[in-house]
């Protein structure tokens, strides 16, 4: 019998920075912020939450799965557009309050809910006479 995995609270100072267990920092919401790469290219597909049961259920499947602020619900990324993400590694940042999944993607090879391959299509390009930011296509 596999035992299910455990999150650790938030240790010293120590053992959160060069400590060898997951004790994942957490927001006041519960969340953590997940930056999701293509495992192949490196490309930063996008950027999502996770709280505990996320993270535990994707280190469980393989899947990525994440929570949505704005459905204040779980959801397995890929389950209705057929773009499942298969985690191939799980990176966590110095002080735990940030992960790094490489990825990869199923289905049409896309990622964003739009269609688009990735998240991050546009870029901050300028500021109009007006004063308004202008975006532009990558």
């Amino acid at each position: 019998m596999t035992t299910s995995p455990r999150l650790l609270p938030q240790g010293d100072k120590h053992s959160v920075e060069d400590g060898l267990f997951l004790a994942p920092k957490f927001d006041a919401a519960g969340l953590i912020t997940a930056v999701t790469v293509d495992a192949a290219t490196n490309a930063i597909l996008m950027v999502a939450h996770m709280n505990a049961e996320a993270l535990t259920k994707t280190i469980e499947t393989g899947q990525a799965w994440y929570w949505s602020r704005s459905r204040n619900s779980l959801w397995l990324k890929g389950e209705t557009s057929g773009q499942i993400q298969a985690v191939k590694e799980i990176r966590v940042d110095c002080d735990q309050d940030c992960l790094l999944l490489r990825v990869e993607v199923g289905g049409d090879g896309g990622c964003c809910h739009t269609g688009r391959p990735q998240c991050f299509y546009r870029r901050v390009d300028g500021v109009s006479d007006d004063g308004t930011i202008k975006l532009n296509w990558v």
